[in-house]
């Protein structure tokens, strides 16, 4: 079976694509790099050409509430359109556990404008809602540092790896359209501000982590459950210990 990943030489992107290789199918790995751009629309039809699954892992390059609506918006259409010429049986997009309950943020605005998009389209379709990637730690913590402390809010999260993201969208890919979300998420749960203390303590970062409940993210305050499940999750495998173990810091 064909299978196009967008976002496929990303970090959640390339894992899926090895994943999916491994199991037999015919995997497109699609991003700008390799010829294919879901945002001016380069190279999408000849990518989806034959494809049975497409799989949207792209992200902005802008986090900038106009520029991240605008590309999830006309990428989405882009894709959905070419999609149904390509006569796609499964459009799979991942997203973000909590997204409805934070308008205030541009972002989940705009992966929400994406969601409604795909709902529309007529096309079967999966949406993955997953928690905060483990991997990006380190980015929320720089997010909310000024000088040697980091203000973090003390909301709930449950991070994951992308590993288990990766697992999760290929099983997804190889499954039937569901029509609606799922959720996944990490095996266990912390408060922000104490995840990061733990992060920066295992590194030896002397930056001291203070709990701040009007500390934004993504531009918005959080409350408690903002990011973490409310019904059933597929849960991760990867603990916080086991991913830090291996932990290296990008050079």
């Amino acid at each position: 079976m064909k299978i196009v990943v967008i976002g496929g030489t990303g970090l959640i992107g390339s894992k899926t694509v090895e994943r999916l290789r491994k199991k037999g199918h015919e995997v497109l790995a699609a991003s700008p790099n390799t010829g294919v751009d879901t945002l001016t629309g380069e190279g999408l039809d000849d990518a989806l050409a034959g494809a049975k699954v497409v799989i949207d892992l792209a992200n902005s390059p802008s986090f900038e509430d106009k520029a991240v609506m605008e590309f999830f918006q006309t990428a989405g259409r882009n894709l959905l359109k070419a999609a149904a010429v390509a006569g796609v049986e499964h459009h799979i997009a991942l997203s973000i556990v909590g997204v409805e309950r934070l308008e205030g943020s541009g972002y989940m605005r705009a992966k929400m404008a994406q969601e409604a998009l795909i709902r529309a389209s007529g096309i079967p379709y999966t949406i993955v809602h997953s928690t905060q990637f483990l991997e990006f730690i380190p980015g929320i913590v720089q997010s909310g540092t000024v000088d040697q402390t980091v203000h973090l809010s003390s909301a709930y999260v449950q991070p994951i790896s992308s590993e288990d993201v990766a697992d999760a969208m290929a099983d997804v890919a190889l499954g039937k359209p569901q029509n609606g979300i799922i959720e996944i998420a990490g095996p266990e749960k912390f408060r922000l501000n104490e995840i990061a203390a733990q992060f920066l303590k295992s590194t030896g970062d002397s930056r001291q982590v203070v709990a701040d409940p009007h500390a934004p993210y993504f531009g918005t305050e959080l409350a408690e459950g903002s990011l973490v499940p409310i019904g059933d999750a597929r849960l991760g495998r990867v603990s916080f210990q086991d991913w830090l173990s291996h932990y290296q810091p990008r050079t």
